[in-house]
This record gives structure tokens, sequence and C-alpha cells, in this order.
């Protein structure tokens, strides 16, 4: 039957324990609403929170769903330009130099997709005073949190202390450390006000997660394994064989991601330096695709023109044969 539309009290209850046992922040069932994924999370929360005209300042690269979503709310995406040797992480003089009047809120994706980015307490602790200084909202995107590599470690920039929690929207699922992808479960927690709002913009559309789901992921939080470590070291490995490959392509430019299961290698050189006339990473990848039946995405799609995004959430054998035939192709057209 239809649960409550925000989530069952058990499935919010749990969220809240894990909330307080892997990332020490202090929720109640009230500060928590259960989407059809954590891209809904997301979607209600903008909803939720802003009125026409408002801006929302999302570092480059960006998950392509972010200024997308601003815009369906009728706000104002404002892109603030990272650099590939800060390991694509915006800092608080970045974010400085876009703070608007109607600035209203940051997307913080953290661990990054595409980048792969980790960022340290210190350059959290930056961006969260400037937040409580100009007083706009964090989104907190932490759906990678599991998947991350190095001896790194995920902080929720809301455990930083209570001012910055309220300020602060944590979004996380159960599509990427449970690899529970069809399943469609999704939250996020927050000052319960808004996260009340949100609930009310998902109970007139789409209403309650799947019932069934919400008691599958009752159980995944409460009763964990050693599946998830088993497999952030399983992705550990496959990122260093990619990586260690692509960087004995002559050209090829990337940085070591340090979670999620992205990588972003830089192309340019081939997009000035080919023999089928291809001028951007969008025909690269039309072209591998139909030359070699390699899918990937093209960077231009994250914001990031002239790079490729690898994903390694697949078998080390098709890895494997990925990367060859993008090899292949590179020696092909560049011969």
């Amino acid at each position: 039957k239809y649960t409550p539309s925000s989530g069952t009290l058990q499935l919010r209850q749990a969220i809240c324990k894990k909330f307080e046992r892997e990332n020490h922040i202090t929720y109640t069932p009230d500060e928590v609403i259960v989407s059809n994924g954590a891209k809904h999370s997301l979607y209600n929360i903008f909803q939720a929170i802003l009125n026409p005209g408002d801006e929302v300042i999302i570092p480059r690269p960006y998950w392509l769903s972010y200024p997308e979503m601003v815009r369906m709310a009728d706000g104002v995406p404002v892109v603030a330009d990272v650099r590939e040797e800060d390991s694509f992480k915006v800092s608080a003089e970045d974010l400085r130099k876009v703070i608007t009047p109607r600035t209203k809120a940051f997307v913080l994706n953290n661990p990054g997709n595409p980048s792969g980015c980790i960022y340290r307490r210190r350059e959290l602790q930056a961006i969260a005073d400037l937040a409580e200084e100009n007083r706009f909202f964090i989104v907190s995107d932490e759906i990678y949190e599991s998947l991350i590599y190095d001896g790194q470690k995920h902080i929720s920039i809301a455990s930083l202390n209570d001012s910055v929690r309220d300020l602060t929207f944590t979004v996380n699922g159960m599509s990427k450390a449970y690899a529970m992808t069809g399943w469609r479960l999704g939250y996020a927690a927050g000052p319960s006000h808004i996260i009340g709002a949100a609930g009310r913009v998902q109970e007139h559309t789409t209403s309650c997660v799947n019932s069934i789901t919400q008691k599958a992921c009752v159980t995944a939080l409460n009763e964990e394994d050693d599946s998830i470590e088993n497999m952030r070291k399983e992705f550990w490995k496959r990122r260093d064989y990619l990586y260690d490959m692509l960087m004995k392509i002559p050209h090829v430019v990337c940085k070591k991601p340090q979670g999620a299961f992205y990588i972003m290698p830089d192309i340019s050189w081939y997009l000035e330096n080919n023999n089928l006339g291809l001028k951007t990473s969008a025909q690269f990848c039309n072209a591998l695709l139909e030359k070699h039946h390699v899918a990937m995405v093209d960077g231009g799609s994250f914001g990031v023109k002239g790079t490729v995004r690898f994903s390694y959430a697949n078998s080390m054998e098709n890895i494997t044969k990925g990367v060859n035939r993008f090899i292949s192709f590179l020696q092909e057209i560049s011969s």
C-alpha cells in the first residue's frame, strides 16, 4: 500500500542512524525526505528553496543535471570555474568571485562526478564560513561517499558545526554504495521546515517511493556487511589500472581521481591533430562508438571541453577491452 509521501518512519529512522553513525550528524525523522533517487531529492530541494531569479553556484565540472534542475525551478545556475591543478575543487576565493545578493545556494558534490575530487576539512570549513557569512544554502551531494581511495576520508560539511548544519541539505542514496540503481531510492536531510516543503512538492508529483524498495533499504542500512568495502577495493583496483593505462598514452592528460568511479582525461591534442576532422569531444565520442563500439560521455556535458569521461563501474574484462580500443582509435586518427 501507499506509504507516507516522504517515506516510512522506519526508513527515516534508519537514515538518521546512518547519518549519526557514519557522518556524525544528528537528524530527526522530520528533517529527512525519502525520494525516487538522489536526483529526485535534489529536484525537490531546488523546487522548495528557489524563487524566480535566485542564483545557485555550481562548480565546473558539474554533474550535468544540476544546472537543468535549477532552471526547472526558475533559478539561475552560476558556474564557478575551477582549475585542474586544484583537482577541480572550488575554493572559498573562487566562490567569493561569483556571490551576489541573489545567491541562494551552492552545490557541493563531494566526492565529485566527473572529477573524483574529495574535499578536506579545511577546504570545507572555508566554504562553510562563507555560507554563514553570506547566508546561502549548501546542497551537498554525497552519493559517492563510500567510494574513496588512497586513504582519503569523506567529511560531510554539515558535520562541521550546528550553524552550517542548519544551512545544509545532505543528499545521499542507495544507488552507488549499495549498487541499487534500479531500486530508485535517495534521501535528503536538512532544516525541517524546508524538508517539509520539499515533501509537499513530492506529495503532489510522485507521492511515495515504492514501498518494497523502502523495506529493502531499511535492511540495507541497518544490517550492513562487508560488501561495500569489498566493492570499494575492487573499484580501487579498476581505477589504478585504467589510470595507469591512460597515463601511458602520448598527449593524454588526466588527474588521478580519489573518489567515485570516473576518470576524465583531456584529449585536446587529438582534437587538434586528427584525420577525421573531429573538433569536439562529442564528435570524438560518437566516432569512437561507431568505429569501436566503446561508449563514453563527452566532457562538454559536464562543462569541460576537450575531455571525455570513462566509467570504471564495469568488469575488469570490459574495462581492458574498452581502453585498448580507445588506444587503437587514437592511433588510427592521429596517424
